[in-house]
């Protein structure tokens, strides 16, 4: 018994070195192991290329284009710097910002108030325009007669303002917005006259009712509402009861037109099915406090910049001058995009959506133009429908060439921002009608030799540079007009302007 357990124990003993041992040789071929791999990892290291032929980033061969951390810096650097001349005004002039002198100047001065009548007699003319296309209709009048009556009238629409702006001379932003609405009546007019007098063509000449027809449409609901697209669906409706002509021809039906946020007459215009409250209300919040801004920085910004700068452009000192067109370039164009919201979006859209009105396309992305043309044809898109329709097109079916063709929408728009400006003003000097022009040639410069980002960027210096020197040239022309001398710090309301 005592032999057999002490063979066991040395059996055990002979195991556990057996094992010992083979544990200890695994454990020195894996040290081995390793460290053959590590020579051959630091062998490898030094042997490895790390050159390769490549070009810098900021090479325009090199295919790198991610440059948004610089945009960042950019936005820094705008935000910084206008965050330091708003400090700097502010020191210097302290708080000139009064919301209640926009309110006070308009029912104080009674001189502004012609304004409103004015407005309500562009009544006149429109019904003028619906009685003629009736006459037209029943044959009592002949085409000729009743054309030569529709141009009569059309110039009166543009003719009539001017005359009462200039003999009762109220103020001139009360004169520049009835002038505005009569500019719409203008447009509004010319289009539902050409319209109508092609449906009166094909009515007559095919012996029978005939409408001009469009597909069913759906209505638009808001891209920044949640569910996208779903909801646009969701709240889309099929235009069912599509209006025929001479059926049109109703008050309701012209009035309507005049009220839609479109210069383009059609016979079905494409409509929402429901009022979106919330969309509404929205809208209405950005109309407010962004006309609110805009008047108070124009208050305590735009206005001491304009008071100084007439002293050079009196004096004619070129060094001061160009300093003072750069110091308003700035400001400026930042009220110019917050009123381009203001009006294109906020403004339109309330408009639109009181009257159900499903074209939303009253702007596309001009911000990204490499071209002068392209600018023109997106960021303003009902008039630009309108020139196309009644302007551009109509030259090309006569025969004529593209580039006379954009030198004749150029002339128009250059006509229309002149008598907007001048006219209010009481005085012509052409300057906003020659910036106009200028485009023409400013726009086969960039197409020539200006291409990508970089005709993008010229697209923006011609709008930040040329608005300011327009309006500097305004302004001196209106003070050695008129004599005016505002002391520092006056509102630029109660000075006139």
């Amino acid at each position: 018994m005592q032999m057999s357990k002490m063979a066991t124990t040395a059996e055990d003993r002979k195991l556990l070195h057996r094992r010992t041992k083979s544990t200890s040789s695994v454990e020195d071929k894996e040290k081995l192991r390793k460290q053959k791999e590590a020579e051959k990892d630091r062998r490898e290291f030094y042997e490895k290329p790390i050159h390769f032929p490549s070009e810098s980033l900021f090479s325009t061969g090199s295919g790198y284009n991610n440059y948004r951390g610089v945009l960042n810096l950019c936005i820094v650097l705008l935000v910084l710097t206008t965050s330091r001349v708003a400090l700097e005004n502010l020191i210097k002039y302290g708080i000139l910002i009064d919301p209640v002198s926009w309110v006070t100047i308009f029912v104080a001065d009674p001189y502004n108030w012609p304004c409103v009548i004015l407005i309500a007699c562009s009544n006149i003319f429109i019904l003028a325009s619906f009685q003629l296309e009736i006459l037209l209709l029943k044959g009592w009048l002949s085409e000729i007669v009743g054309r030569w009556m529709h141009v009569i009238n059309c110039v009166a629409i543009l003719v009539f303002p001017a005359s009462v702006v200039l003999t009762v001379e109220p103020g001139p932003a009360g004169a520049s917005y009835a002038l505005f609405v009569y500019t719409c009546v203008f447009l509004k007019t010319v289009s539902y006259i050409a319209t109508n007098h092609w449906l009166r063509y094909q009515y007559k000449s095919s012996g029978q009712r005939k409408a001009g027809r469009r597909k069913p449409t759906k209505s638009v609901g808001d891209a920044g509402d949640a569910n996208g697209a779903e909801q646009n669906l969701a709240n889309g409706k099929l235009e069912t009861q599509l209006v025929t002509y001479p059926d049109n021809l109703t008050l309701q039906d012209l009035y309507s037109f005049m009220l839609f946020p479109t210069l383009c007459y059609e016979l079905n215009f494409p409509r929402t099915p429901r009022i979106r409250k919330r969309f509404l209300l929205k809208r209405l919040a950005e109309m407010f406090m962004l006309l609110q801004l805009m008047l108070g920085l124009i208050q305590q910004w735009i206005a001491p910049l304009l008071h100084n700068a007439i002293k050079p452009f009196v004096d004619m000192d070129l060094p001061m001058m160009v300093e003072r067109i750069m110091k308003l370039a700035i400001p400026n164009h930042f009220i110019w995009l917050i009123f381009f919201y203001w009006f294109f979006h906020s403004n339109l859209n309330v408009l639109a959506e009181i009257t159900q009105f499903a074209d939303r396309t009253f702007y596309r992305d001009w911000w990204n133009s490499e071209s002068v043309p392209y600018f023109w044809s997106n960021w303003n898109i009902p008039v630009y429908r309108w020139c196309k329709r009644h302007l551009y097109q109509p030259l090309m079916r006569r025969g004529y060439s593209k580039l006379l063709g954009q030198i004749c929408v150029f002339a128009t728009s250059a006509f229309f921002h002149e008598y907007l400006v001048s006219v209010p003003l009481r005085m012509f000097r052409w300057w906003a009608f020659m910036g106009m022009l200028m485009q023409v040639p400013f726009a086969v410069f960039v197409s020539k030799f200006l291409t990508g980002p970089y005709g993008n960027m010229a697209v923006w210096v011609s709008l930040i540079v040329g608005q300011p020197f327009a309006i500097l040239m305004y302004l001196h022309d209106y003070y050695v007009i008129n004599h005016l001398q505002p002391p520092v710090g006056q509102n630029i309301t109660n000075a006139g302007l």
